[in-house]
Order: structure tokens, then C-alpha cells, then sequence
């Protein structure tokens, strides 16, 4: 019997969700930035700044970008690997492959382009300084195989970055559930014609773990001086860990 997880707040066939999930970045490609952009206002061009900050990556470096989406932090961490270092821009969906490498081209940018599942990384051991992941921990099916791969292929002295919505300061609660459970789906309607995929894109952030437990997640990995770091009141949470 096939097993049973998480899509939002159905349960569904492992191999259902793998096939819901493509469909909703496949609908919501095309307007992903502009949506990020709205959704935030702006906030996530800060946090993923405050990611590349802390993510010690220096010219010459290899970084892996796995869930890359549109490229941000790949652009980034492109910037400061310079001319001697290598980016790869990763992700399972195509669609938003597809956007993240287009964007890339168009601001003069080359980096490789690897279509690949988190769970299974095709690269080998210890190859490169810095992993990354940004708001895509939590649409993995089983992420402690995900952070496992992310830790496989980790040199010694390499660090982690998850950048993900997490649990937000209590006080705050009962107007980030509105904000999240009720006016996402309508601005995704509104604005990308598509509110069942940001009611999914809700339902995962409340499902996702809470700073502490994703802390214990990486650790559980193999990750050493785990940390993380609050965003915006713990809308978002940056955790960090070492592979030494």
C-alpha cells in the first residue's frame, strides 16, 4: 500500500502529492515573482539578501541552489562566487527551471541548470561549499531525505541555508492564519488566476514545522552548530548548519 502524506491538509498517495505539487508550480510560473513580490511586499528581497549575508560563500566558491525557483539567491550567490566559482541552479519542476534559467540569461548571468529531485541529488560527495534552499523545503515529500542529500554532498567546513516560513511571533497568529488561510487564495485568484494553488501554498505553510523542530531536522542530518535566525517577526525563519 502506497504511503500516505501531507498535501496541504489532505492526505494523499505519496506519488499523488509529487503530482500535485508539479501542478501547482506549473500554474503559478508564469506569475511567481510578481506574486512573491505582493505577497511579502517586498520583505523577501530582504530575506534572501540576509541569506547570501550569512551564507560565507567567497570568489571561487561551489554552491548548489536546490528548489531554485526564478533564481534569486542563485543570482546572488552568483555575484559573489565571481568569474572563479561555480553556481548550479536546481529544481524538480520545469516550469520554474525554465524561468529561473531565462532570468538568469537575461541579466548576463551563466550558471548551470540541473533539473533534479532534492531527495536524489546527482552530484557527488563533498562537492560543493554551500547548500541552499529557499521556500522549498516544505513542498519535499520526505525532507530528511532532502537534507541528508544536502549534507552527502557538503564539503567539510560547508553550511546549510533554509530559508522558510515558519511560525510567527504568538501575538501575531490569529492575523497571519487570516492573512495566509484567507486572503492568499483571493490575491491568487485575482492576480494569477489560480486560488487552489495558493490555498495549497497556505495549507503547506501551516503545515511545515516550527523553528525548533526543523532545528532538530538538520541536526538530525548530520548538521553541526545548528542554528536559526527570526525574519519578520518569525514570518520566515533563515536555520543554519555546518558540515564539519
Amino acid at each position: 500500500m502506497s504511503e500516505r502524506v501531507d498535501f496541504g491538509f489532505e492526505s494523499v498517495a505519496e506519488g499523488e502529492k509529487a503530482r500535485r505539487v508539479a501542478g501547482v508550480f506549473d500554474s503559478v510560473a508564469d506569475r511567481y515573482d510578481l506574486m512573491n513580490d505582493l505577497m511579502s511586499g517586498g520583505l523577501h528581497r530582504l530575506w534572501k539578501r540576509f541569506t547570501v549575508d550569512q551564507s560565507g560563500v567567497r570568489p571561487g566558491h561551489r554552491v548548489l541552489d536546490v528548489a531554485a525557483g526564478t533564481g534569486d539567491l542563485a543570482r546572488a550567490f552568483q555575484e559573489r562566487v565571481g568569474p572563479s566559482g561555480t553556481v548550479l541552479l536546481t529544481d524538480i519542476n520545469a516550469s520554474m527551471l525554465a524561468r529561473g534559467r531565462d532570468r538568469m540569461l537575461n541579466d548576463g548571468c551563466l550558471v548551470d541548470v540541473v533539473r533534479c529531485d532534492a531527495e536524489r541529488l546527482p552530484f557527488a560527495e563533498r562537492s560543493f561549499d554551500c547548500v541552499s534552499v529557499a521556500f522549498g523545503l516544505r513542498n519535499m515529500t520526505h525532507k530528511e531525505r532532502a537534507l541528508a542529500e544536502m549534507f552527502r554532498v557538503l564539503r567539510p567546513g560547508g553550511r546549510l541555508l533554509i530559508l522558510e516560513f515558519s511560525r510567527i511571533w504568538r501575538p501575531l497568529e490569529p492575523l497571519h492564519r487570516l492573512y495566509t488561510m484567507q486572503w492568499l487564495p483571493i490575491m491568487g485568484k485575482v492576480v494569477a488566476r489560480d486560488s487552489a494553488s495558493y490555498r495549497y501554498l497556505a495549507e503547506s505553510i501551516a503545515k511545515h514545522p516550527d523553528q525548533q523542530t526543523l532545528k532538530a531536522m538538520v541536526e538530525g542530518a548530520g548538521f553541526e552548530r545548528a542554528d536559526y535566525f527570526n525574519l519578520s517577526g518569525g514570518v520566515v525563519a533563515l536555520h543554519r548548519g555546518f558540515k564539519l
